[in-house]
């Protein structure tokens, strides 16, 4: 079980919402400046308890990860690229530093997952740097990676945001060592929820999953506005939080990608590596420039 998660509430979730930045969606999602439709309201208020359904097949600790975490990774996660939209997104930062630090205390060994167009795999000795979006801010899987002094430029983001995180978990990130799994984006549903069960049988390893919702929740969204983003996002936001690993598994490739949706191949991972979680936590959900951001813990 994670640090500070309670053993009395095996399924409970919370949704910890972002700073209002210019308008407010009532006590769900919010969205940046220059926003234009209203998004819904995540499907929990915080505290709210959700059932994970007692009627399940018996699950061998054999065949589970241990506790797994969803964070987004988009760059402005970084404060010294995020510019002015520093303040605006520290509630989300903050969630997501909560959660590498309790994942760090809960085990030494990460298994990140994300998705870009080339895959790619990355061991602990990886270094990397954001200076290709904004900031020589230099990262590793690592400590030992970190100090190397040739990081290298074009680490895919999951991979440079996985390394960042670790550096935002403090004394216990310094004895973290990441491997880091990079799929195609185009990964067929089934073949995400396999990988999962492949790296589920690393029982020992903590599973830190990667991945931004809709880019098209306003008009100044990277991709526009779309009206299909919320419901997508609040279904999302939905499964994190009550453990629904089947309700991952039935996103829609063709939808995700037509909403530039990031996350749909590592949670479907997610879906494969923990098909029964004992307990699910929704931390953050927001969408602040029109992009919507899950931060959520699952406990096998």
């Amino acid at each position: 079980m994670l640090p500070g998660a309670s053993a009395a509430t095996p399924a409970a979730c919370s949704s910890v919402i972002g700073p209002d930045t210019s308008r407010s969606y009532g006590p769900g999602i919010q969205a940046g400046p220059g926003t234009g439709q209203e998004l819904p309201s995540p499907v929990r208020t915080a505290g709210e308890p959700v059932p994970v359904p007692l009627e399940r097949p018996p699950v061998s600790l054999e065949e589970v990860i241990s506790p797994a975490a969803v964070l987004p990774h988009p760059p402005l996660l970084v404060a010294e690229l995020a510019g002015s939209a520093a303040a605006e997104t520290a509630d989300l930062r903050a969630a997501c530093r909560d959660v590498a630090a309790r994942l760090a205390a809960a085990g030494e060994r990460w298994i990140a997952v994300g998705a870009a167009p080339t895959p790619s795999r990355h061991g602990p000795d990886t270094r990397g740097t954001f200076a290709g979006y904004g900031a020589d801010v230099r990262v590793g899987l690592s400590a030992g990676a970190k100090v190397d002094p040739d990081p290298d430029p074009e680490l895919p983001l999951p991979v440079l945001v996985a390394g960042w995180l670790r550096a935002q978990a403090g004394t216990a990130g310094e004895r973290v060592r990441i491997d880091a799994h990079v799929l195609p984006t185009d990964t067929p549903p089934g073949e995400a929820h396999r990988t999962g069960e492949e790296l589920a049988a690393d029982g020992d390893a903590v599973l830190l999953v990667l991945g931004d919702g809709a880019a098209t929740h306003t008009a100044r969204a990277p991709g526009a506005f779309d009206e299909r983003a919320a419901a997508y996002d609040r279904a999302v936001a939905d499964a994190l939080g009550a453990g629904d690993a089947a309700a991952l598994d039935a996103l829609d490739p063709a939808l995700s990608d037509a909403l530039l949706v990031a996350g749909r191949v590592p949670w479907q991972v997610l879906a494969g590596a923990l098909p029964h979680p004992s307990a699910a936590r929704l931390e953050h959900s927001s969408a602040p420039y029109g992009v919507a951001y899950h931060v959520a813990i699952w406990e096998r």
